[in-house]
C-alpha cells in the first residue's frame, strides 16, 4: 500500500503545475466573469433608468432582473470549466504516452519498480480521479463565493438572489458536475473511473500490440460499450419491455462493474505479461 501511494503521490507532482495553472485560472476567470457581467448589467440599468427615463418597474419587464443564471452562460463561466475538462481528458492519454516517449523511456524504469506493476496503473487512474474531485470541490467552493460578489454589485431590488443548489439545478452540465444525491455520485462519477480504466486498457493493448494493438484497442472499447449498454439493448430489442425500469438500472450497474473488473484484469495481464522491459 504504500508503494501505491508514493507512485500517487509520484503521479501528482508530475502534473502539479498544469494543473494549478488551471486552479488559478478557473479562479480569475470565474470571478472577473462575475465582475463584469454583473457591471455591464448595472451599467444598462443606469443608462436606460437616468438617461432613457424608465423607470425601475418598466426596466425590469424589459430586461428581467439579474441572476447568478446570467453569469454562467458566459464564456467567462464556461470557458475554464470547458479548458479543465479537455485537459484532463488529454491527459488522460498523456500520463501513459509521456512515459513511453519522453526522454530514456521512463516507462520501463517505472515498471520495473520492485512494486507490482498492476500499483503504476492503479496510480495513475487514482491521480486522474483526484484530479477531476480536486477541480470539482475548487468549483463547489467558488459558487457561493462568487454569489456574494454578484449582491454585492447588484442592487437588491434588481436581482434574484438564488441559493447554490438552485444554481447547480439550473443548468444539465452543473448538476453532473455537482450530483444532488450520493447515488448521482456513484453513478456518475463511477461511469466516469469505468471510462478511464477501459481507455487506459485500450492504450496498454496499443503498447502491448503496436499497430494491432489500436484494433485490439477500439474493438476493446466497443465491446466495452456493449456490456455496458446490454439490458437496455436486451430489453429494447430481445426481451422487448421485460424488465422494469429499476432492474435495467440494477443490471446495468453490474454492467460497468463487470466492465470495471474487466479492465483491471486484462490490463494487470498486459502488463505482467506482454509490455517487455
Amino acid at each position: 500500500m504504500s508503494r501505491y501511494l508514493k507512485l500517487v503521490d509520484f503521479e501528482i507532482k508530475r502534473f502539479l503545475k498544469i494543473y494549478l495553472v488551471l486552479v488559478g485560472v478557473t479562479i480569475v476567470s470565474q470571478l472577473l466573469g462575475v465582475i463584469f457581467t454583473s457591471k455591464n448589467y448595472l451599467n444598462l440599468a443606469n443608462e436606460m433608468m437616468y438617461k432613457e427615463m424608465l423607470s425601475k418597474e418598466t426596466f425590469l419587464q424589459q430586461y428581467g432582473s439579474f441572476s447568478f443564471l446570467q453569469v454562467t452562460q458566459t464564456t467567462w463561466f464556461v470557458g475554464p470549466i470547458a479548458l479543465c475538462i479537455v485537459t484532463l481528458l488529454i491527459y488522460v492519454f498523456f500520463i501513459w504516452y509521456r512515459d513511453w516517449f519522453g526522454k530514456n523511456t521512463f516507462i520501463y524504469r517505472l515498471l520495473m519498480l520492485p512494486t507490482a506493476r498492476l500499483n503504476v496503473y492503479l496510480a495513475k487512474a487514482t491521480t486522474i480521479f483526484l484530479f477531476v474531485l480536486g477541480l470539482v470541490s475548487i468549483q463547489l467552493i467558488l459558487l457561493p463565493i462568487e454569489n456574494n460578489i454578484l449582491q454585492l454589485i447588484i442592487p437588491t431590488d434588481l436581482r434574484t438572489d438564488l441559493a447554490t443548489a438552485e444554481i447547480i439545478n439550473s443548468f444539465y452540465y452543473l448538476a453532473i458536475l455537482f450530483p444532488y444525491s450520493f447515488t448521482e455520485f456513484l453513478i456518475y462519477y463511477g461511469l466516469g473511473f469505468m471510462a478511464v480504466f477501459v481507455v487506459f486498457t485500450s492504450i496498454l493493448f496499443e503498447r502491448s500490440f503496436r499497430l494491432k494493438g489500436v484494433v485490439l484497442g477500439v474493438l476493446y472499447g466497443g465491446f466495452s460499450l456493449l456490456i455496458l449498454f446490454s439490458p437496455v439493448l436486451i430489453d429494447g430489442l430481445i426481451l422487448v419491455n421485460f424488465f422494469y425500469p429499476l432492474e435495467i438500472f440494477l443490471l446495468s450497474c453490474l454492467m460497468a462493474v463487470i466492465v470495471t473488473a474487466m479492465s483491471i484484469w486484462l490490463s494487470n495481464y498486459l502488463l505482467k505479461n506482454k509490455i517487455r522491459v
